[in-house]
């Protein structure tokens, strides 16, 4: 039977209705296989859901097994989907197109700003989320501009307003702080993310977003990466293995973030605002692995160098002496980073059971 959280439990009703509700700003139904209109995405964010930004804009291509649930890599740092692609399946819509796909884009149903390696802050620094909303700015005026000239494959004005705009951001900030400060100059550092985030979010409002869907961060104690590549006490560890510190660092950051999106609602009150807490549901994961039928929640599924962790600095997945996991096993991290396919799709499964705010 599966495990039923303490808090929560009616929490998916937010959830479904805000997911009804654009669906049905865009008269989605169901005719003949298809939709009569597709909702329309439009996403800020970092590796967790770049699906093909830093392919498509620098010619980075990793090597196998990377997507090899796609029999060929197409830009996601993972084996398969993301937690995006998923949302959009769940939307019956397309995968996002890359804001920076030149070649065979179609934006009709929105575009994807999300960069590999994405911060907040510095605020308009290397696809950081202040350029990424700048880029969506430009997109916006050009995509205006071209559907009133009669071109196809962009969004069109109206749409721009009923748009679901998607903010998954902040776990970099705090990995690269806590790589040259103290705990305590990590957290004195959060309000300055937040910052970001709000002029990010404002900055959309201000061109007509009215739908937002915030990703909190998740637990950055919890990632193999940060567990292999640090020596640590055992009493700097909690109970399921995963470093104190830094999940007490993602937890002040999200209490700010939620702070922000509850401030913002009270501003922006034709707004719709959803904080969706992504790190109790990658905890939760974490902790009841087996139970949902996963293996060792810390241990790498393509990596080097064995239990417990399997994760190496210098022999990462795709490297000279690397290995991975069979297809169809159930690891919960791919890389040590990032999260497998399978993974993703429990998040997505699980969003209608834990607290969207």
């Amino acid at each position: 039977m599966k495990k039923t959280r303490e808090k929560g439990v009616l929490s998916h009703l937010p959830a479904l209705i805000f997911v009804v509700a654009v669906s049905l700003s865009y008269g989605v139904t169901v005719e003949g296989g298809g939709c009569s209109r597709n909702p329309v995405i439009f996403n800020m964010g970092d590796s967790n859901s770049d699906t093909g930004s830093v392919l498509n804009g620098f010619g980075f291509v990793r090597p196998p097994p990377f997507g090899r649930l796609f029999h060929r890599y197409v830009g996601r740092v993972s084996d398969g989907r993301l937690i995006i692609d998923f949302l959009c399946e769940n939307l019956t819509t397309s995968y996002l197109t890359p804001y920076l796909k030149s070649m065979g884009s179609n934006f009709t149903n929105g575009a994807n700003f999300a960069v590999g390696g994405g911060k907040t802050f510095p605020r308009f620094d290397f696809f950081n989320l202040g350029l990424q909303t700048v880029q969506f700015f430009w997109f916006q005026n050009q995509s205006i501009e071209l559907t009133s000239k009669g071109y196809k494959g962009f969004v069109k004005e109206e749409d721009f307003k009923n748009a679901l705009y998607m903010v998954d951001i902040g776990q970099n900030d705090l990995a690269l702080a806590f790589g040259n400060s103290s705990y305590a100059q990590v957290i004195e550092r959060i309000p300055t993310f937040i910052a970001e985030i709000e002029y990010a979010i404002v900055s959309l409002y201000e061109h007509g977003g009215r739908k937002m869907w915030v990703h909190n961060t998740g637990p950055l104690g919890c990632l193999p990466q940060q567990l292999a590549n640090i020596s640590r006490s055992s009493h700097e560890f909690d109970r399921q293995g995963c470093l104190k510190s830094r999940n007490n660092a993602a937890k002040r950051f999200n209490k700010q973030l939620k702070a922000l999106c509850k401030k913002l609602r009270a501003a922006m009150k034709d707004a719709t605002i959803v904080y969706v807490d992504i790190f109790a549901i990658k905890y939760d994961l974490v902790t009841n692995a087996k139970l949902y039928g996963f293996e060792n929640p810390l241990m790498v599924c393509c990596g080097h160098g064995g239990p417990p962790y399997n994760f190496d600095n210098l022999i990462q997945c795709g490297g000279p002496g690397f290995s991975v996991c069979e297809e169809g096993s159930k690891y919960v991290s791919w890389d040590g980073l990032h999260y497998t396919q399978a993974a993703n799709q429990f998040l997505v499964s699980e969003l209608a059971c834990v607290h969207l705010d």
